[in-house]
């Protein structure tokens, strides 16, 4: 309480009502299963479209929990096509929980490739699966630029230089630490370069005064080539006009500006030794060296010995005679002079064939999307850790040069090899699951408040079916759970059968539905031995329609007589004989009507308790007690007496006066619709004592009209006057 020490006004906020009580949604659902892919052992993630669940658990495909028998029915991806029957008919928010079976204590089902170590890069699936076993194609993607100013930190910049500038030689007083070098200002001089058209050999052996016009002598060799055929030194263009003797040609540019001032970095090479230029100073005639890891097998360099250029010696097709080629084979054409930013993009294909591509990957930690970030083990974005089907794994000693060499797998200069495919293999779908198995999958809806509705769609086809039923009624019935189950049987059965199924079941919390729904497989193609149609289990149709009738007319009213969406038939055309059978036992039928479609027949509860034998009732109950409980806990520690008791009672009243104004209630007034006791009629001195505050409300439920009857009979008509 406010003390008042001072004279003066005080004005204080206070509320003269009570707080109000708010629905909570009953249309959410949860679903534990199969997929192809995604997080295994963690609490799921909100789905709002087949999309989302595209995007972390795959598509339709065909899992391969007997992988010696592919057309067995447990290698149907049940989960898969329930989810996308339960958006169908209506549903908007949806969970699922995945439930992977490793085959042994040491198998992971992870599919991996590639190496690592400290100095290498490794590939693995984020998740276990089949799917995993997919293809990688990582691309380089130079783009030519102007400046480097305008770049993201850490971008990787390769330079091809202008000119004949492989064959440079530059001054390089190389120390065993980073140090400055001198640019030579002209190429007289240039030590002699060789260079080969197929077998034919021809060595540029000096360059004029002018720097404009250089030697080529002709070697002999095994192959002829006609006049006029295209010559290339390693980096430029030679206007070659070849004859049969010794002459001078003229280079198509110029030498001079061969290290642009701007130039950062370029990759030089000493044998097996890396020496990355990354700086060039104010005059563009000194830059700076960082020498990088040179290999335990290469010959020790003087301090003194001059650097290359990284760009070894390239050939082209002639376009007339054939293909000029070195040892390896063709090489791409080079770029044009110029400063190129690396980046490079991964391509993932799947068993779907469906790409994902992720784009503008950069070398350096430093970079916003840098490989090593963007699909790592543990990505910085949670978004990244739930859709990204690979990692990276790069070793502890990569640079940016290394890590690029490391992928391309080149040893020279950049833009040599422009990508690299690897395959992930050893994936696998685990096996089949037991009830145990679902139970843990389960156990991850346990924390998520606004879930209403579970199912395990395709559980049924499994040998413990039975059991995980037991499971899924067991995660529902705990205490606080407000949630509903909603079962299948197995696929085929008929009415004993399913009666066997039930008798095994006793819970106003769930609810059994029959038969499997015949729908479109997503799978078949023209031409293609995959059937046309496929039976899905009932519970992701169900759901959906549970979700829709909630959101068009309210959880009040019992979620039959409803459209089933999507349905072909029925694997089971059920008969009005059958479901007279099966109704009074608690089986909810989907059953076609001529002219009126394909229908949800049924809307009891798999129990033995006559006042919770109907669907809605027992969901508007948790309706109600979730709705109270959430918007109540304001009550929690105040003062246990009659100011709180009138405040909770005037926040239920109100509650509860809505929802009989809208129908939910049975009665001609709110007096008949429902009562709301909290006094000391409701709470002994013993309940006041041990801090308990008891507040009783009854409420007068709706009960669906399962039977219309009308009764008609004949009459005398009456005397005429």
């Amino acid at each position: 309480m406010a003390q008042y020490l001072a004279p003066g006004v005080y004005v204080e906020e206070v509320s003269f009502r009570a707080p109000s009580v708010e629905g909570v949604s009953t249309s959410t659902a949860a679903f534990a299963g199969l997929t192809l892919t995604g997080p295994v052992n963690e609490t799921p993630e909100l789905l709002t479209s087949f999309g989302d669940f595209q995007n972390m658990y795959g598509g339709y495909d065909n899992l391969a929990i007997d992988a010696n028998n592919p057309g067995n029915p447990k290698n149907t991806n049940y989960l898969a096509l329930s989810v996308r029957a339960f958006f169908d008919n209506g549903g908007s928010q949806l969970y699922v929980s995945r439930v992977f079976v490793p085959k042994s204590t040491t198998d992971t089902g992870i599919a991996t490739g590639g190496t690592l170590s400290d100095t290498d890069v490794g590939l693995t699936a984020r998740f276990p699966g089949l799917y995993g076993n997919q293809t990688v194609m990582v691309t380089l993607k130079p783009v030519k630029t102007q400046a480097v100013s305008g770049l993201p930190p850490g971008s990787l910049i390769a330079m091809v230089p202008p000119g004949a500038a492989s064959v440079a030689v530059l001054d390089a007083g190389i120390a065993s630490t980073d140090t400055q070098i001198s640019v030579a200002p002209a190429l007289k001089g240039a030590q002699p370069k060789n260079i080969m058209v197929d077998a034919e050999v021809i060595t540029v052996t000096a360059v004029d005064a002018t720097n404009t016009k250089l030697t080529v002598t002709r070697g002999t060799g095994a192959a002829a080539h006609s006049k006029g055929a295209q010559v290339y030194a390693p980096v430029s263009t030679l206007a070659a006009s070849i004859g049969n003797t010794d002459q001078t040609i003229t280079l198509s540019a110029p030498l001079s500006g061969i290290l642009p001032a701007d130039a950062r970095p370029q990759f030089l090479q000493i044998d097996a030794e890396i020496v990355e230029l990354t700086a060039v100073d104010a005059t563009g005639a000194k830059l700076t060296v960082n020498r990088g890891a040179r290999s335990t097998t290469a010959a020790p360099h003087l301090a003194s010995a001059p650097v290359f250029a990284p760009i070894t010696p390239t050939f082209y097709t002639n376009g007339t005679t054939g293909t000029f080629s070195s040892a390896g084979g063709p090489l791409p054409t080079p770029p044009p002079a110029g400063l190129y930013v690396l980046t490079m993009s991964v391509t993932v294909t799947g068993a779907s064939g469906s790409p994902q591509v992720y784009d503008g990957l950069g070398f350096d930690p430093a970079h916003p999307t840098y490989l090593g970030a963007v699909l790592a083990a543990t990505p910085p974005r949670h978004i990244d850790m739930l859709e990204n089907q690979i990692a990276f794994k790069i070793g502890a000693n990569l640079g940016p040069l290394t890590l690029y060499q490391a992928i391309f797998g080149v040893s020279g200069g950049p833009l040599t090899n422009t990508s690299r495919s690897y395959t992930l293999t050893n994936g696998n779908d685990g096996l089949e699951p037991q009830s145990s198995d679902y139970a843990r999958a389960l156990s991850y809806f346990t924390a998520l408040e606004d879930v209403a509705i579970v199912a395990a769609p395709g559980s049924g086809i499994f040998a413990d079916s039975q059991n995980i039923i037991n499971a899924l009624i067991t995660h529902v019935s705990a205490q606080r759970a407000y949630r509903v189950a909603i079962l299948e049987t197995p696929p085929s059965q008929i009415a004993s059968d399913n009666e066997n199924v039930r008798s095994q079941i006793d819970s106003s919390y769930s609810a059994l539905y029959v038969p499997w729904v015949i729908t479109p497989n997503p799978l078949a193609r023209a031409g293609s031995s995959i059937p046309a149609e496929i039976a899905v289990p009932p519970s992701g149709f169900v759901a959906g329609i549970y979700a829709r009738n909630d959101e068009l007319n309210g959880v009040a009213k019992a979620p039959a007589n409803e459209v089933v969406l999507g349905a072909s038939r029925f694997e089971r055309n059920i008969t009005f004989n059958e479901q007279a059978l099966l109704n009074p036992l608690g089986i909810n039928c989907l059953r076609y009507f001529p002219n009126r479609g394909y229908r949800i027949w049924g809307a009891r509860t798999a129990t033995s308790n006559s006042e919770f034998m109907y669907v809605n009732v027992r969901r508007y109950l948790i309706y109600l007690e979730h709705s109270i409980d959430n918007s109540t806990q304001w009550a929690v520690f105040e003062n246990n007496g009659p100011a709180l008791w009138a405040r909770v009672k005037e926040s239920i009243d109100s509650f509860l006066y809505n929802e009989w104004k809208e129908g939910s209630l049975l009665g001609d007034s709110s007096a008949q619709a429902y009562f709301v006791r909290c006094d000391r009629t409701t709470m002994t001195q013993n309940d006041l004592d041990n801090g308990r505050m008891i507040c009783l409300i009854g409420v007068a439920l709706l009960k669906p009209a399962e039977f219309v009857i009308f009764r008609i009979g004949q009459k005398t008509a009456d005397a005429q006057n």
